[in-house]
């Protein structure tokens, strides 16, 4: 490694740490420790709420669930979606044309050279998924959402 790679790896390693800490610095009203998320958690949920993954497309049974109720946050049991707001978007991921008011938060997802909007509960900052403009009426938006994040409550 040559002076050029060393400082370019230093740099890039500097920013990384920026970005950890920015978001660490991020307060929500529950909070756990990480013992305490990989205790109550499976490891895909787990992988999903706490490192911001994705569960594989077509693998979350709340996808195909179209009874009245509501959809919680499984990390704080917020009430973030109602069935009401539910559709079949055809991708495989559990969809939504709107959250309930107040219920999610928002922030830029640059991963993967694209940006994209990454939604998560608002009061525990568990990762929800994201958010698209290809909705239907009459918001246009796509709340693409991993299933494992949710806990859907019958009406």
């Amino acid at each position: 490694m040559n002076r050029r790679q060393f400082t370019a790896l230093l740099g890039a390693s500097a920013l990384t740490g920026i970005g950890a800490a920015r978001a660490s610095a991020e307060t929500f009203e529950v909070t756990r420790s990480d013992a305490e998320w990989r205790a109550m958690l499976t490891g895909a949920q787990y992988d999903v709420m706490r490192k911001e993954g994705t569960e594989r497309a077509g693998s979350s049974p709340l996808d195909k669930v179209y009874d009245k109720g509501i959809y919680h946050c499984r990390g704080c049991e917020l009430p973030l979606y109602s069935s009401e707001a539910k559709f079949d978007s055809g991708t495989g991921w559990p969809s939504f044309y709107q959250s309930l008011p107040g219920a999610i938060g928002t922030k830029a997802d640059r991963k993967f050279f694209m940006t994209r909007t990454e939604c998560h509960c608002r009061r525990c900052g568990s990762h929800l998924g994201h958010i698209f403009d290809d909705g239907p009426k009459p918001t246009g938006k796509r709340h693409c959402l991993n299933g494992v994040s949710l806990v859907f409550k019958p009406a």
